[in-house]
């Protein structure tokens, strides 16, 4: 029996995990999200150096779309928009916390 991506979703936390976590950038605008707390658009994109206006704009988007992050825009001249983690996103600290330690036990050890 073969099983397809959305079976594998399903029945493996892991996959599932990968799915919302993966790619270059998440983990980094989420790691910058948990340790100094609200973000504004421009400061996220400064604290990245690398990242495009769109591949930020579209992790941004992802994220917000799984319930990780909220984005919280004020109506105002110039506009204004904020990120934050939501309750959910904060659920991530540990695992975060566990991926930054393995790095700092890691790096530079191959």
């Amino acid at each position: 029996m073969e099983i397809n991506q959305k079976d594998l979703t399903e029945i493996c936390p892991a996959k599932y995990t990968l799915d919302i976590l993966g790619g270059k950038w998440k983990i980094l605008i989420l790691w910058h999200l948990l340790n100094d707390g609200v973000k504004r658009y421009g400061e996220i994109k400064r604290v990245l150096p690398g990242i495009t206006h769109k591949m930020l704009s579209n992790q941004l988007k992802e994220l917000e779309a799984d319930g990780i992050i909220h984005r919280e825009e004020y109506h105002q001249i110039p506009p204004k928009v904020e990120y934050s983690l939501t309750e959910r996103g904060m659920t991530l600290k540990n695992i975060l916390n566990e991926i930054s330690k393995w790095g700092n036990i890691n790096k530079g050890s191959y």
